[in-house]
């Protein structure tokens, strides 16, 4: 019971306006429009954010030096690594990247301070770690 007091109050102490925004570049990120004439070996899709970025940030590179992650499947071992030019389109892949970093480490956070507030409350034989 005191683990989830003090898991309940590190939830409520970390959550903030940064994770709304977090949420909301995931979600604004999502590959969700489809894309006639696209290859079928590419990610299917396009995200609103990619649309907007392309369309407003349209300077290329006269090489390949931004690198980006992509997502073939739901696993890691769908994720790669891909080489562009266009600045827009890095941008765009970058938003949800950055929503994804927000909430992990949140959730870094809210388990460290829990294990370590309930570490301070119990008796030595019943710590975790």
């Amino acid at each position: 019971m005191a683990l989830l007091k003090c898991k309940l109050d590190e939830t409520q102490k970390q959550l903030g306006v940064q994770d709304i925004v977090a949420v909301a570049n995931i979600i604004l990120g999502n590959n969700n429009i489809d894309v006639p004439g696209k290859p079928l070996t590419s990610t299917p899709g396009t995200s609103v954010v990619s649309l907007f970025f392309r369309r407003h940030m349209s300077y290329k590179f006269r090489r390949r030096i931004l690198p980006i992650l992509t997502l073939k499947s739901f696993s890691l071992r769908g994720l790669k690594i891909f080489w562009m030019n266009n600045l827009g389109a890095f941008v765009g892949r970058a938003v949800p990247v950055v929503g994804w970093i927000i909430l992990a480490n949140d959730v870094a956070q809210i388990s460290f301070r829990t294990v370590h507030r309930y570490n301070m409350i119990v008796r030595p034989e019943d710590k975790i770690w």
